[in-house]
Protein backbone atom coordinates (compact mmCIF):
# COMPACT_ATOMS: atom_id res chain seq x y z
CA UNK A 1 0.00 0.00 0.00
CA UNK A 2 3.02 2.04 0.53
CA UNK A 3 2.75 2.77 -3.29
CA UNK A 4 -0.45 4.22 -3.43
CA UNK A 5 -0.55 6.48 -0.45
CA UNK A 6 2.64 7.89 -1.62
CA UNK A 7 0.29 8.79 -4.57
CA UNK A 8 -2.55 10.12 -2.49
CA UNK A 9 -5.33 7.50 -3.52
CA UNK A 10 -8.30 9.59 -4.54
CA UNK A 11 -6.82 13.00 -5.71
CA UNK A 12 -8.27 13.32 -8.93
CA UNK A 13 -5.65 13.28 -12.14
CA UNK A 14 -6.76 16.33 -14.19
CA UNK A 15 -3.63 17.39 -15.85
CA UNK A 16 -0.86 15.71 -18.39
CA UNK A 17 1.76 17.42 -15.88
CA UNK A 18 0.08 14.84 -12.96
CA UNK A 19 -0.85 12.11 -15.08
CA UNK A 20 2.86 11.83 -16.18
CA UNK A 21 3.91 11.69 -12.10
CA UNK A 22 1.79 8.90 -12.25
CA UNK A 23 3.62 7.19 -15.03
CA UNK A 24 6.67 8.06 -13.72
CA UNK A 25 6.14 6.13 -9.91
CA UNK A 26 4.85 3.07 -11.80
CA UNK A 27 7.69 2.66 -14.26
CA UNK A 28 9.73 3.08 -10.82
CA UNK A 29 8.02 1.05 -8.92
CA UNK A 30 7.98 -1.79 -11.95
CA UNK A 31 11.23 -1.32 -13.35
CA UNK A 32 14.35 -1.44 -11.20
CA UNK A 33 16.98 -1.16 -13.92
CA UNK A 34 18.42 2.06 -13.92
CA UNK A 35 18.87 4.64 -16.01
CA UNK A 36 14.86 4.41 -16.39
CA UNK A 37 13.56 6.12 -19.50
CA UNK A 38 11.97 9.68 -19.23
CA UNK A 39 8.32 9.40 -19.22
CA UNK A 40 5.88 11.62 -21.69
CA UNK A 41 2.38 10.89 -20.57
CA UNK A 42 -0.38 12.86 -22.09
CA UNK A 43 -4.50 12.57 -22.39
CA UNK A 44 -5.42 12.54 -25.50
CA UNK A 45 -8.87 12.24 -27.35
CA UNK A 46 -9.32 8.43 -28.18
CA UNK A 47 -13.25 7.48 -29.51
CA UNK A 48 -13.60 5.45 -26.66
CA UNK A 49 -11.47 3.80 -23.60
CA UNK A 50 -8.04 3.24 -25.98
CA UNK A 51 -4.98 3.75 -23.94
CA UNK A 52 -0.97 3.43 -25.47
CA UNK A 53 2.13 3.21 -24.43
CA UNK A 54 5.48 2.24 -26.67
CA UNK A 55 9.13 3.18 -26.18
CA UNK A 56 10.94 5.42 -28.73
CA UNK A 57 14.19 6.88 -28.76
CA UNK A 58 14.74 5.95 -24.95
CA UNK A 59 11.51 7.66 -23.83
CA UNK A 60 8.38 5.66 -22.21
CA UNK A 61 5.68 7.71 -24.63
CA UNK A 62 1.69 7.00 -23.17
CA UNK A 63 -1.82 7.99 -24.43
CA UNK A 64 -4.37 7.77 -22.05
CA UNK A 65 -8.45 8.24 -22.92
CA UNK A 66 -9.47 11.76 -22.04
CA UNK A 67 -12.42 9.95 -20.71
CA UNK A 68 -10.34 9.15 -17.58
CA UNK A 69 -9.65 13.39 -16.89
CA UNK A 70 -10.61 13.65 -13.48
CA UNK A 71 -10.17 10.13 -12.04
CA UNK A 72 -8.55 9.03 -9.10
CA UNK A 73 -4.91 8.20 -8.93
CA UNK A 74 -5.16 4.87 -7.44
CA UNK A 75 -6.96 4.65 -10.95
CA UNK A 76 -4.28 5.96 -13.04
CA UNK A 77 -1.93 4.52 -11.31
CA UNK A 78 -3.61 0.40 -11.77
CA UNK A 79 -3.88 1.47 -15.93
CA UNK A 80 0.08 2.96 -15.94
CA UNK A 81 1.48 -0.32 -14.21
CA UNK A 82 -0.86 -2.65 -16.57
CA UNK A 83 0.98 -0.47 -19.54
CA UNK A 84 4.55 -0.62 -18.15
CA UNK A 85 3.94 -3.93 -17.54
CA UNK A 86 2.92 -4.77 -20.81
CA UNK A 87 5.80 -2.71 -22.56
CA UNK A 88 8.18 -4.41 -20.37
CA UNK A 89 6.73 -7.77 -20.81
CA UNK A 90 5.87 -8.50 -17.23
CA UNK A 91 2.88 -9.78 -15.53
CA UNK A 92 0.27 -7.44 -14.63
CA UNK A 93 -1.03 -7.25 -10.76
CA UNK A 94 -4.40 -9.01 -10.60
CA UNK A 95 -5.12 -5.76 -8.07
CA UNK A 96 -4.49 -3.22 -10.33
CA UNK A 97 -6.35 -5.24 -13.38
CA UNK A 98 -9.45 -5.40 -10.65
CA UNK A 99 -8.79 -1.22 -9.91
CA UNK A 100 -9.17 -0.30 -13.78
CA UNK A 101 -11.76 -2.37 -14.40
CA UNK A 102 -14.09 -1.37 -11.58
CA UNK A 103 -13.94 2.02 -12.51
CA UNK A 104 -14.06 1.69 -16.10
CA UNK A 105 -17.45 -0.48 -15.46
CA UNK A 106 -18.99 2.79 -13.08
CA UNK A 107 -22.26 4.07 -15.33
CA UNK A 108 -20.52 7.33 -15.58
CA UNK A 109 -17.07 6.25 -17.32
CA UNK A 110 -19.70 4.15 -19.37
CA UNK A 111 -21.98 6.82 -20.61
CA UNK A 112 -18.97 8.81 -21.77
CA UNK A 113 -17.51 5.93 -23.53
CA UNK A 114 -20.34 5.46 -25.20
CA UNK A 115 -21.34 9.59 -26.11
CA UNK A 116 -17.05 9.59 -27.01
CA UNK A 117 -17.62 6.88 -29.69
CA UNK A 118 -20.43 7.64 -30.67
CA UNK A 119 -19.50 11.53 -31.47
CA UNK A 120 -15.71 10.57 -32.46
CA UNK A 121 -16.09 6.97 -33.73
CA UNK A 122 -17.99 6.13 -37.03
CA UNK A 123 -18.65 2.76 -38.04
CA UNK A 124 -17.70 1.43 -41.64
CA UNK A 125 -20.82 0.05 -43.37
CA UNK A 126 -21.73 -0.71 -47.14
CA UNK A 127 -25.74 -1.39 -47.71
CA UNK A 128 -28.12 -3.64 -46.42
CA UNK A 129 -28.83 -5.25 -50.03
CA UNK A 130 -26.60 -7.92 -50.86
CA UNK A 131 -26.07 -9.87 -54.14
CA UNK A 132 -28.22 -12.55 -52.93
CA UNK A 133 -29.88 -11.87 -49.48
CA UNK A 134 -31.24 -8.72 -48.62
CA UNK A 135 -30.85 -7.91 -44.56
CA UNK A 136 -33.66 -5.60 -44.25
CA UNK A 137 -36.21 -8.05 -45.82
CA UNK A 138 -34.76 -10.48 -43.99
CA UNK A 139 -35.29 -7.90 -40.80
CA UNK A 140 -39.18 -7.33 -41.54
CA UNK A 141 -39.65 -11.41 -41.74
CA UNK A 142 -37.68 -12.55 -39.02
CA UNK A 143 -38.62 -9.22 -36.49
CA UNK A 144 -42.81 -10.22 -37.44
CA UNK A 145 -42.12 -14.50 -36.94
CA UNK A 146 -40.39 -13.81 -33.36
CA UNK A 147 -40.52 -10.44 -32.14
CA UNK A 148 -44.38 -9.29 -32.88
CA UNK A 149 -42.95 -6.54 -35.20
CA UNK A 150 -41.82 -4.75 -32.43
CA UNK A 151 -38.39 -4.39 -32.70
CA UNK A 152 -37.06 -1.07 -33.62
CA UNK A 153 -34.82 -1.42 -36.94
CA UNK A 154 -31.04 -0.89 -36.58
CA UNK A 155 -28.86 0.48 -39.33
CA UNK A 156 -28.06 -3.33 -41.03
CA UNK A 157 -25.32 -3.52 -43.24
CA UNK A 158 -22.76 -6.04 -44.99
CA UNK A 159 -19.41 -6.42 -44.18
CA UNK A 160 -16.65 -4.88 -46.65
CA UNK A 161 -14.73 -8.13 -45.81
CA UNK A 162 -15.59 -11.83 -46.33
CA UNK A 163 -15.02 -12.29 -42.34
CA UNK A 164 -14.98 -16.39 -40.89
CA UNK A 165 -13.96 -15.69 -37.53
CA UNK A 166 -17.11 -13.24 -36.81
CA UNK A 167 -20.07 -13.99 -38.71
CA UNK A 168 -22.31 -11.31 -36.86
CA UNK A 169 -22.05 -7.83 -35.20
CA UNK A 170 -24.33 -5.59 -33.13
CA UNK A 171 -22.82 -2.20 -32.20
CA UNK A 172 -25.08 -0.87 -29.39
CA UNK A 173 -23.25 2.58 -29.45
CA UNK A 174 -23.76 2.92 -33.24
CA UNK A 175 -27.17 1.14 -33.27
CA UNK A 176 -26.20 -1.23 -36.15
CA UNK A 177 -25.94 -4.74 -36.88
CA UNK A 178 -23.03 -5.76 -39.55
CA UNK A 179 -23.12 -9.29 -41.18
CA UNK A 180 -20.16 -10.84 -42.75
CA UNK A 181 -20.38 -10.89 -46.63
CA UNK A 182 -19.31 -14.23 -46.56
CA UNK A 183 -22.88 -15.26 -45.73
CA UNK A 184 -23.77 -13.33 -48.94
CA UNK A 185 -23.62 -16.71 -51.26
CA UNK A 186 -26.23 -18.44 -52.91
CA UNK A 187 -24.22 -21.61 -51.59
CA UNK A 188 -25.51 -20.61 -48.29
CA UNK A 189 -28.80 -21.84 -47.17
CA UNK A 190 -31.06 -18.81 -46.25
CA UNK A 191 -32.11 -20.34 -42.51
CA UNK A 192 -28.15 -20.18 -42.01
CA UNK A 193 -28.34 -16.24 -43.15
CA UNK A 194 -31.65 -15.80 -40.89
CA UNK A 195 -30.31 -17.49 -37.90
CA UNK A 196 -27.24 -15.22 -37.70
CA UNK A 197 -29.24 -12.02 -38.36
CA UNK A 198 -31.95 -13.33 -35.98
CA UNK A 199 -28.59 -13.79 -33.54
CA UNK A 200 -28.16 -10.20 -33.23
CA UNK A 201 -31.49 -9.28 -33.41
CA UNK A 202 -31.61 -10.84 -29.86
CA UNK A 203 -28.77 -8.17 -29.13
CA UNK A 204 -31.23 -5.45 -29.56
CA UNK A 205 -33.94 -7.03 -27.43
CA UNK A 206 -31.52 -8.41 -24.79
CA UNK A 207 -28.85 -5.68 -24.15
CA UNK A 208 -25.42 -6.48 -22.53
CA UNK A 209 -25.95 -5.71 -18.78
CA UNK A 210 -23.11 -5.50 -16.04
CA UNK A 211 -22.88 -8.54 -13.36
CA UNK A 212 -20.34 -8.71 -10.35
CA UNK A 213 -18.02 -6.95 -12.87
CA UNK A 214 -18.33 -8.42 -15.79
CA UNK A 215 -20.51 -7.69 -18.69
CA UNK A 216 -22.60 -10.65 -19.92
CA UNK A 217 -23.97 -10.64 -23.61
CA UNK A 218 -25.00 -13.81 -23.74
CA UNK A 219 -27.23 -14.45 -20.63
CA UNK A 220 -30.29 -17.42 -19.60
CA UNK A 221 -33.27 -15.47 -21.23
CA UNK A 222 -30.79 -14.33 -24.45
CA UNK A 223 -29.81 -18.60 -24.51
CA UNK A 224 -33.79 -19.39 -23.92
CA UNK A 225 -34.64 -17.03 -26.89
CA UNK A 226 -32.15 -17.83 -29.31
CA UNK A 227 -33.57 -21.61 -29.03
CA UNK A 228 -36.83 -20.52 -30.53
CA UNK A 229 -35.26 -20.33 -33.57
CA UNK A 230 -37.12 -22.47 -36.08
CA UNK A 231 -33.79 -24.10 -37.23
CA UNK A 232 -31.58 -23.71 -34.39
CA UNK A 233 -29.11 -26.97 -34.54
CA UNK A 234 -29.17 -27.02 -38.16
CA UNK A 235 -27.73 -23.63 -38.17
CA UNK A 236 -25.26 -24.45 -35.87
CA UNK A 237 -24.49 -27.56 -37.93
CA UNK A 238 -23.71 -25.28 -40.89
CA UNK A 239 -21.96 -22.44 -39.24
CA UNK A 240 -19.38 -25.04 -37.71
CA UNK A 241 -18.49 -25.74 -41.35
CA UNK A 242 -18.19 -22.05 -42.33
CA UNK A 243 -16.58 -20.17 -39.44
CA UNK A 244 -13.01 -20.47 -38.50
CA UNK A 245 -13.23 -20.47 -34.66
CA UNK A 246 -10.91 -18.49 -32.62
CA UNK A 247 -7.64 -19.68 -31.24
CA UNK A 248 -8.05 -20.48 -27.54
CA UNK A 249 -6.68 -22.38 -25.01
CA UNK A 250 -9.82 -23.53 -23.32
CA UNK A 251 -11.41 -26.83 -24.97
CA UNK A 252 -13.34 -26.45 -28.11
CA UNK A 253 -16.79 -25.18 -28.03
CA UNK A 254 -19.93 -24.57 -30.52
CA UNK A 255 -19.24 -21.48 -33.00
CA UNK A 256 -21.82 -18.63 -32.30
CA UNK A 257 -22.35 -15.65 -34.28
CA UNK A 258 -20.61 -13.40 -32.44
CA UNK A 259 -18.65 -13.18 -29.36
Amino acid sequence: MIEYEQLHLYTPVTSDDSLEAVFDQALRALVKKEPRPKVEARFYPYAGLSSTIRLREGRVLARVSDILVGSPREVLFALASILVAKLYRLKASKVHERVYRAHTLHPPILDASHAVRRNRGYKITTSSRGKVYDLAELFTQLNARYFDGQLESPMLSWSRRRTRRILGHHDHVHRTIIISSTLDDAAIPRFVVEYVLYHEMLHVKHPARLSSGRTIYHGPSFRKDERLFERFNDALKWLEKIAVPTRRKTPRRRIRPCS
